[in-house]
């Protein structure tokens, strides 16, 4: 299911999503310099390599990668605005932008960006520490924008998520509870997470990271939300 965007959530003073929109550019900007270093050659892979998430490297299992970042641990940081193709960070801007606008407006833009980055961290953290052996880079801003998720469930269990269903070259439209939406997304990443430990020198989707992310952003939304501005919202769509 792809979601284009949240219901019963609309902003009464059409507040500008600033930083969303800034995560976003960015993350683009990366990613165009990624393609302007062409293909899958040497280079771009020395960037990845060297920018990415390394597990064995925080672990003290392997040696770092030519051209890591001194020091290696702004690679926590860096990761996250890395991806690896079209369909990756489409994927991910497209959750970021449906889900990430609703959760700054509840937040305020500092806290929102400081909330973003350390769900990333969580993220990273589980991420290293199911693949201690591991030499794959892990890169994208998955981790973060699954804290996004939890905070916007927290926050807005009763709205609802307009999606599209393909069902073969058609798509169908849903209207679905952001409870069931974002419950399952969960689940399949939980469970793929717990699948892949034991094959964690294989290339695969960094469900962990996931997982990581969203477990974070739950234990941390109520420090970052302003239960003001959610209650505003909350009676706005009740009247």
């Amino acid at each position: 299911m792809i979601p284009y965007r949240a219901d019963d959530v609309a902003d009464p003073t059409d507040h500008l999503p600033v930083v969303t929109i800034g995560l976003i550019v960015v993350n683009f900007g990366v990613f165009f310099y990624e393609l302007a270093l062409g293909g899958q050659g040497s280079e771009l892979n020395s960037f990845i390599n060297a920018y990415s998430l390394v597990p064995c490297e925080y672990t003290h299992r392997c040696a770092m990668f030519a051209g890591t970042p001194d020091p290696f641990w702004l690679t926590l940081f860096s990761s996250m605005f890395l991806h690896a193709g079209w369909a990756h960070i489409l994927g991910n801007m497209l959750f970021l932008f449906v889900f990430g606008i609703h959760v700054e407006r509840s937040m305020g833009g500092a806290r929102y960006l400081a909330f973003y980055l350390i769900c990333g961290l969580g993220a990273n953290a589980l991420e290293i520490a199911t693949s201690v052996g591991s030499n794959l880079p892990g890169l994208g801003a998955s981790g973060a924008i699954s804290g996004v998720l939890a905070a916007y469930l927290l926050m807005y269990p009763s709205s609802h998520v307009r999606t599209l269903v393909p069902l073969g070259f058609l798509f169908w439209t849903a209207r679905i509870p952001a409870w069931v939406f974002i419950g399952l997304w969960f689940l399949l990443q939980l469970f793929s997470g717990l699948a892949s430990i034991s094959d964690a020198t294989s290339g695969r989707v960094a469900y962990s990271a996931h997982v990581g992310g969203f477990v974070t952003g739950l234990l941390l939304v109520h420090l970052f939300a302003q239960s003001d501005r959610v209650n505003q919202l909350r009676v706005y769509h009740q009247t």
